[in-house]
């Protein structure tokens, strides 16, 4: 068994091992575990049935990132993407006024195209037209962002009506479990001791029990049955399907979900030393079907677009390389449809430091950007520094190839811009102005 892993997945020569690549998927799967709570709780904001969306979250999940295991073979996890969500329940249902089954519809809509653009090889020429610099930029601009959601997750940056952000209370328990995990993971990391995330995020776990930030029920069970799917479960609604109003709830979710991914390939990629020469993500065609066919599945299953997760990343960090990280990462989500009491004890403080530390290790491309050309190194820093303060990593390329297309038309090297980077460029005025 072990060599006929080895042999698919080519994990000795990729230069790792089983025991690395499993320790990956658990540790993506630790980081990224909140979605099954996070996910059912803002989806039944919109009047989703809240146990039926947490299978339904966990079975996507599962999908689509064995696509992208047994098929990519690319350490990458996938689930129902953060933001996607939120804009599902609040703008288009709470906002302006649209059934949950409407939305869906939407996302299901989103998941074919995003089929055909993908066979087609529309979105692989999106991915690599970007140009290398760009391409370093997102690593950094991911690292800052997930970093930032970290510090968020402990408490230590709060909201402030004045200033958008500022210093929570460093006497906030969960700060201080926060802080402890960062440094439980800093030391274990100078040991070099294998798995330090993945331990750091578990000692974290139990240092919350203590001071009262780790929550266990009062009726708490190891194991339960996943709920019944049946109240979503192909829910569409299309009466409304040749609206302008269903267009653009389709244009929005296409767009976000088309930058989030490609910026999550193409940055975990780079920090992962995974570009090819050109700078190329590997089999890029086949992880852009996961997200695809993961978005076409979860809208039947019941719940809104499925995207690569940029906690892919702690994956990576511990070593993670291929396939087998993504397997791992799977057989974890249909583990959790039978012990989801188990991992929903797990609280953000304890996840945080994961990826405050990972966020560190995403930034390391910086070095190999271009500071000295200008027309290089402004889009480069636009694409950083939009990300975490957007709060979004589409926003990062969106302003970050803007200002490359213009900057090398405005200085007379329009020679260096691929023409579709000039289309998506012209797509992202009209996202803005039209």
């Amino acid at each position: 068994m072990k060599n006929m892993l080895d042999k698919y997945f080519k994990i000795t020569e990729n230069k790792s091992t089983l025991k690395t690549e499993v320790i990956a998927g658990i540790t993506t799967f630790m980081t990224m575990v909140y979605i099954l709570a996070v996910n059912p709780s803002i989806l039944s904001a919109a009047g989703m049935d809240k146990d039926a969306v947490f299978t339904a979250t966990a079975l996507s999940a599962i999908i689509a990132t064995l696509v992208m295991a047994l098929y990519a073979k690319l350490p990458f996890a996938l689930a129902p993407g953060m933001g996607l969500n939120a804009f599902f329940a609040f703008t288009v249902v709470l906002g302006m006024g649209y059934s949950w089954e409407f939305a869906l519809t939407a996302v299901f809509l989103e998941g074919i195209i995003f089929i055909i653009l993908t066979a087609f090889n529309i979105r692989e020429l999106i991915v690599n037209s970007i140009p290398i610099n760009l391409k370093h930029a997102v690593s950094v601009g991911i690292g800052l962002f997930i970093a930032f959601i970290g510090l968020k997750g402990t408490g230590l940056i709060v909201d402030n009506p004045a200033t958008l952000v500022s210093l929570g209370s460093m006497k906030n328990p969960e700060v201080l479990v926060g802080m402890a995990g960062v440094l439980i993971i800093g030391v274990l990391l100078t040991k070099k001791v294998k798995g330090a995330i993945l331990i750091g995020i578990l000692v974290s776990t139990i240092i919350g029990l203590i001071v009262g930030v780790t929550v266990v029920p009062e009726n708490f069970s190891f194991v339960s049955l996943p709920p019944s799917l049946e109240p979503v479960f192909f829910k569409f609604d299309f009466s409304q399907i040749f609206t302008l109003d269903m267009l653009i709830v389709l244009f929005t979710f296409l767009f976000v979900d088309m930058f989030d991914t490609v910026g999550t390939l193409v940055g975990v990629s780079s920090k992962a030393g995974m570009l090819d020469k050109d700078g190329k993500v590997p089999r890029v065609k086949q992880a852009l079907f996961a997200d695809a066919i993961g978005t076409f599945v979860g809208a039947i299953l019941g719940t809104s677009t499925v995207t690569t997760y940029v906690e892919s990343a702690a994956g990576v960090a511990e070593g993670g390389k291929t396939g087998m990280t993504a397997l791992t990462v799977a057989g974890m989500f249909a583990l959790a449809l039978f012990f989801a009491p188990v991992f929903m004890i797990i609280p953000a403080a304890a996840t945080a430091p994961a990826l405050i530390i990972v966020g560190l290790f995403m930034i390391s491309p910086i070095m190999k950007i271009d500071l000295d050309d200008f027309t290089e190194s402004i889009p480069a820093f636009f694409t950083i520094i939009m990300m975490p303060l957007t709060y979004s990593i589409a926003e990062g390329i969106v302003f970050g190839m803007l200002s490359y297309v213009l900057l090398k038309l405005l200085t007379g090297k329009y020679k260096e811009i691929k023409p579709i980077m000039v289309i998506i460029a012209i797509l992202f005025i009209i996202k803005f102005y039209v």
